[in-house]
């Protein structure tokens, strides 16, 4: 069996094509992604979908999809989101579809009645990953955009929030990633020449700038759009980081300037430690599983900084699957779900 999943995202859209065998173990895994700005472009999400998955639509035997672009502020409300989402996917595909909801998956008409079931579950896909890895761990799933940090169970999810607002009040989320996250929420100040420096609160870098220059990600990983248009080099991103602090790049050097962004990267682990350990005092569970595409910098140096064993998700996926996990995800929990004898 060949399951499509989509991870549809408010800046991203991922695909993990897996192919299954008749007891349900993974034989192989094809991934994708495509940008697309939902907030501006979200009447090309079937374009989008039908050219990700190109040619592969013949060998497909369903679809699965999780979302959390129906935050966008495109939509007026989450459950308006959520329904123009699966109208459009629904529309896209003559295919059994499947939604990733908060207790495993659903169809449409479940949808229909409870949309909220379906609104950023994306990180129940994941933990169904990181429960093959330890059933008893915290996953940390960084992103481009958000950091999800979910308590695991004898294999099963229990996280205290349900919903993203109620797991931003749990230390669950944590609305900071590797690439789209605007510096002036990371840092008030940043040092320079044995002083600090208040930031200008104005969307003149992002974590993608900090990451690059640090070799954290490579410019093919710096897959959003840039804050002022122009090009994704080390010398763009360091002018990008200088204006944080109204300079550029005359008057700051590249000492100064890697300083900074070291700052920002480390103020940003500070972040997901804190709510780390928030999460594993709160469940007593004292081991760390991380994916995605910020799990070697930011949820490793978190864990190391809260004293915490981990293992990465690449003991399972390659890096490529790491960083769409939740679409790899999507597409376990649907073949489950087509597997079930209740279906």
């Amino acid at each position: 069996m060949k399951i499509a999943g989509f991870d549809i995202g408010g800046a991203n859209t991922d695909l993990a094509i897996v192919n299954f065998d008749e007891d349900g173990y993974i034989i192989d895994i094809k991934t994708d992604f495509q940008y697309l700005p939902m907030w501006k472009c979200k009447e090309e999400l079937s374009q989008v979908l039908t050219d990700l998955i190109g040619s592969e639509i013949g060998g497909i035997d369903a679809i699965g999809v999780c979302m959390t672009a129906e935050l966008v502020d495109a939509y007026q409300t989450k459950s308006e989101g959520v329904l123009d989402i699966a109208r459009r996917v629904g529309e896209t595909f003559n295919l059994p579809i499947g939604y990733v909801g908060l207790e495993g998956i659903i169809d449409y008409n479940h949808l229909q009645r409870n949309p909220f079931q379906a609104a950023a579950a994306n990180w129940i896909a994941t933990s169904r990953l990181a429960a093959k890895i330890n059933p008893d761990c915290i996953m940390i799933d960084t992103g481009s955009t958000t950091t999800d940090i979910i308590p695991l169970k004898n294999g099963r999810e229990c996280a205290q929030g349900r919903s993203d607002l109620q797991r931003l009040q749990t230390g669950e989320l944590v609305y900071t990633g590797t690439l789209r996250t605007n510096v002036a929420t990371i840092v008030d100040k940043v040092p320079l020449n044995n002083t600090g420096v208040r930031v200008a609160s104005e969307l003149f870098a992002i974590s993608a700038d900090a990451h690059l220059l640090l070799e954290n990600i490579s410019e093919e990983d710096y897959n959003c759009e840039t804050p002022d248009g122009a090009g994704k080099s080390p010398v763009d991103c360091m002018r990008r980081i200088s204006r944080v602090i109204c300079g550029d790049l005359d008057i700051l050097s590249t000492s100064d300037i890697m300083e900074i962004s070291g700052f920002i990267v480390q103020k940003q682990v500070e972040q997901v430690t804190e709510a780390l350990m928030e999460v594993a005092t709160r469940n007593g569970i004292f081991n760390v599983v991380t994916t995605g595409l910020g799990m070697d910098v930011i949820a490793a140096s978190a864990s190391e900084l809260a004293g915490i064993p981990r293992i990465s998700m690449d003991q399972l996926l390659s890096r490529e699957e790491c960083v769409v996990a939740p679409a790899v995800g999507t597409a376990v929990l649907m073949e489950e779900y087509l597997r079930s004898p209740l279906i």
